[in-house]
């Protein structure tokens, strides 16, 4: 029986938010304050950037009720993902890859027969779902961007660009039926309209489906410095603790979890109805660690507060070093979290005078909210070969560096986080 009674609204309005997502309640301490940002997507065109920019706060929260973190400003979803959207998931190669592991796990573990409807909620360009069609599985992808149309487009999976909704998976269930697997990866943590998107969920969900989903995982944000996870995006950054009671709410129940390096470290969760899978011993061990580490005591978060600090300290000084010795100090890759370091560093185009991005992205020719650092085709760090290369994308850090090692650019590169590197070799 589904656990209404009492359920707190989990439907939240744009604008300020004092209380827990989830259990409703006020009791909330601050983690991190970082200042007033644009929100890192809102890119800048020659025609726009010298026009008003909007900001907004970003300010991290913990309940140690729930054991949730998230922001206390939600920002409208429609000004969050405009149209058109900058992020696409299939450009990036790590994670076209790991996106199409994905596919082949959740089938095999949970023996998906053929011809079972998949559904990605946030699919962007159907990378995912490419990876369950090719397993001969129905798919799906919703997606409110522009991304829908490169899912069609490119990746030949059938795309709804709207707002994932219960009245939305009302008419895909009638459309297409039930879903015996529905994934949402870096995508659950974004919706302010978190009870919509359960009852949704509720209604999609076979009655022995799968809801997988996975987030950026607190802990990690705690234990690996993270802070530039931290953006508007990001209106919720979940341990397992909340997510354990979240689900209750719908009939539902954390299953399995596991802890993965993608993105610096995330949380997979596995969620079926109440009673339709044994909980693994896993959920227990995690729960447990999360109390042990104090992941739920301001104290905790006091000390990460200050690395978060010193960091800053560290990088502006190289910068200005670099800057006084008239060497070429240029950023590398441009994901949403590199917005929120450069804003809270305060780096700005006379520190940084370009940021390099893959060639085919959206974002080449616009410009960082905020900072107005030009993004530019990244074949000018080959012809320039600057003094220093910031890798923004810093989880991909091995990755890109010995791509532009195997071209032979002689350049150090700066790993910003979880603390300053500089490598030479």
């Amino acid at each position: 029986m589904k656990n209404a009674r009492n359920k707190p609204n989990h439907d939240v309005e744009p604008g300020r938010l004092d209380r827990c997502q989830i259990t409703g309640s006020k009791n909330l301490f601050e983690a991190i304050d970082l200042g007033h940002q644009p929100t890192c997507d809102a890119l800048l065109t020659k025609e726009t950037i010298n026009q008003p920019e909007a900001y907004y706060p970003l300010r991290l929260m913990i309940c140690p009720e729930s054991g949730l973190g998230q922001l206390d400003y939600a920002v409208d979803g429609k000004i969050l993902y405009p149209d058109e959207y900058p992020y696409r998931a299939g450009i990036s190669e790590p994670l076209r890859l790991y996106l199409l592991t994905i596919a082949d796990t959740v089938v095999k573990r949970f023996n998906i027969q053929p011809k079972s409807l998949c559904v990605d909620i946030g699919c962007n360009d159907g990378t995912l779902l490419s990876g369950f069609k090719k397993r001969g599985m129905r798919t799906v992808g919703v997606e409110p961007t522009n991304m829908a149309k490169f899912a069609m487009k490119e990746n030949k999976i059938e795309a709804i660009q709207d707002f994932f909704t219960e009245a939305l998976a009302k008419k895909m269930v009638k459309e297409y039926g039930r879903a015996k697997v529905i994934t949402m990866t870096n995508v659950f943590a974004h919706m302010a309209t978190l009870g919509e998107v359960m009852r949704g969920i509720d209604r999609l969900l076979d009655k022995d489906g799968i809801f997988m989903t996975e987030s950026q995982y607190l802990l990690d944000i705690l234990q690996r410095n993270q802070f530039d996870q931290v953006y508007h995006e990001h209106l919720r950054l979940y341990s397992l603790k909340s997510l354990v009671k979240l689900f209750p709410y719908y009939g539902m129940e954390v299953f399995d979890v596991g802890r993965l390096p993608s993105r610096e470290g995330s949380i997979r969760v596995c969620v079926a109805r109440k009673g339709i899978c044994p909980i693994s011993p896993e959920v227990n061990k995690l729960l447990s660690l999360e109390e042990k580490v104090g992941l739920f005591k301001p104290a905790t978060w006091t000390k990460w507060r200050q690395k978060a600090s010193k960091n800053r300290e560290d990088f502006i000084e190289l910068a200005y070093k670099a800057k006084g010795k008239g060497q070429l100090f240029v950023g590398d890759s441009c994901p949403g979290r590199g917005s929120v370091l450069v804003n809270y560093y305060g780096i700005d185009k006379t520190l940084m005078p370009y940021i390099a991005q893959l060639p085919g992205s959206e974002k080449v020719g616009k410009f960082m909210p905020g900072t107005h650092i030009p993004i530019v085709d990244n074949s000018i760090i080959m012809k320039e070969q600057p003094d220093y290369v910031v890798i923004l994308a810093w989880h991909y850090a091995d990755f890109i560096m010995k791509n532009w090692r195997a071209k032979g650019l002689k350049s150090k590169f700066v790993i910003p986080l979880p603390e300053l590197r500089i490598i030479s070799k």
